[in-house]
């Protein structure tokens, strides 16, 4: 049986990490959107243009994911709190240990992350 508890601390852990990178990552789109601004909007034209849109379109990226991984791990912790946390949400068998060790968040088994068939 996996200890509950110390799951929980890894998702709390990884929960504030997370907390953290999100002003950083806002502040870095703020940062490009300025340069943008500043800069001549034909990108296709300006050395510097591509640079912006680049660096823009990383963050906003780094930015989603960061939100929607913060959004799997306060479902993993509502899981915990239910006393569901460690069962597939899809067959209802217990997800491996080392599979919660690697991804703490998933509500997968092995078996229907990898075949696709989630709920």
């Amino acid at each position: 049986m996996p200890d509950f508890e110390r799951f929980r601390v890894l998702l709390e852990e990884e929960r504030a990490r997370r907390m953290e990178l999100l002003p950083a990552l806002r502040a870095d789109i703020e940062s490009a959107n300025s340069a943008r601004q500043d800069s001549n909007v034909d990108d296709e034209h300006d050395p510097e243009g591509s640079t912006i849109a680049f660096e823009l379109s990383q963050a906003s990226a780094l930015l989603k994911q960061s939100s929607a991984g913060l959004d799997q791990i306060d479902a993993a912790l509502a899981r915990l709190a239910a006393g569901t946390y460690g069962s597939c949400a899809v067959c209802g068998e217990p997800i491996a240990e080392g599979r919660l060790e690697a991804r703490p968040w998933t509500p997968f088994c092995i078996l229907h992350a990898s075949s696709g068939r989630r709920r």
